[in-house]
């Protein structure tokens, strides 16, 4: 077993070598909220990235499997060049450095938007099935969720929850399953949002960090896109790009005309599909904060929050979990970070 960062990045240049790669350099492109990290490397004038995923903790046989479902459907995805399981190395085909979080606005959205929706058309259309992926079931639903109790409410803002607050989580939680579990099924990305697409000059978006791909609820990286935790965009303007999407997935055959034609459903869909999204993404981030000493991710939270805030106003099922918001979480996450 390799044990730091150090000695990982002395075998990455050992295994290259020892398979015919003049490694030139090994720049750090990114971290990563598991992990993995990665970095972009220069062979024979070519750039190429290494994903650096130490077995120990992640494995790396989902990335390939998916990668490969996807590249046959003509997505835009890293070829794998090499690969070293043992070792936890890929050698992967670069995909750039223009993230979309860096070029999306206003001029600019709905070009990017609609080359995002329209591959995830296509993966929706023609991904990986059941038989390649696991299904995005009710138990994971569930424990996604629960990340927001434990590590946000009870860790980070150390609440102490009374049986009324538990039970009113509990059944808010199974309300967002059910809706969840509602939706047609289709191929799940589960993290389709501005930091994992990328501009590229061909076949726009290269699309990166696939490899939890799960068979779940349609709305899923339709809400990861469009109520992305790193940028936002006006209500109206979301909900008009939804139905953009309703539209194309109802053509491309993934929504049945008659049966799934109700744009009110649809939306209902959406909304309540972001905030077990955004429930769990809060969570997370807390929990990369106190676990694996990842602070920045903290800043994501009160974006995050405002979602959750934003449609549980909207809906009379969740207005408990909005009262709860607004009456505890809000002022106990301000006494924390004044600007939430």
């Amino acid at each position: 077993m390799i044990n730091n960062m150090t000695d990982r990045t002395e075998a990455i240049y050992q295994w290259l070598g020892e398979i015919g790669y003049q490694v030139e350099s090994l720049t750090p492109v990114s971290g990563d909220a598991s992990f993995r990290r990665y970095l972009r490397t220069c062979i024979s004038g070519k750039s190429y990235i290494v994903m650096d995923a130490p077995p120990e903790n992640e494995d790396c046989r989902p990335f390939i499997n998916v990668a490969h479902s996807l590249i046959k459907i003509g997505l835009n995805v890293p070829e794998i060049i090499e690969q070293n399981l043992e070792w936890g190395f890929l050698l992967l085909d670069d995909l750039g450095d223009r993230q979309y979080l860096q070029e999306l606005n206003e001029e600019t959205a709905a070009r990017l938007y609609g080359d995002a929706l329209g591959a995830l058309a296509t993966l929706q259309a023609c991904g990986p099935g059941t038989e390649q992926i696991p299904p995005y079931d009710e138990a994971l639903l569930m424990q996604e969720m629960e990340l927001f109790r434990e590590w946000f409410l009870r860790r980070h803002l150390n609440l102490n929850l009374d049986d009324g607050t538990n039970g009113m989580l509990d059944n808010t939680f199974s309300l967002l399953v059910d809706n969840a579990l509602q939706q047609p099924q289709v191929c799940v990305h589960r993290d389709y949002h501005s930091r994992n697409l990328m501009l590229t000059e061909r076949h726009n978006p290269g699309i990166l960090d696939f490899q939890d791909a799960m068979f779940g609820p349609v709305t899923y990286d339709l809400v990861s896109l469009l109520r992305d935790c790193y940028i936002v965009w006006p209500r109206q303007q979301v909900e008009d790009w939804a139905l953009g999407y309703h539209e194309l997935a109802m053509q491309s055959g993934i929504l049945d005309r008659d049966s799934h034609h109700d744009e009110a459903i649809f939306l209902r869909w959406f909304d309540q599909m972001g905030v077990q999204r955004h429930l769990k993404a809060i969570g997370i981030f807390a929990r990369l904060h106190h676990r694996d000493g990842k602070p920045a991710y903290l800043q994501d939270i009160p974006t995050t929050l405002t979602y959750v805030e934003e449609v549980g106003a909207r809906y009379p099922e969740l207005r408990h979990l909005y009262n709860f918001t607004a009456e505890q979480i809000r002022p106990a996450l301000q006494s924390i970070t004044p600007d939430a």
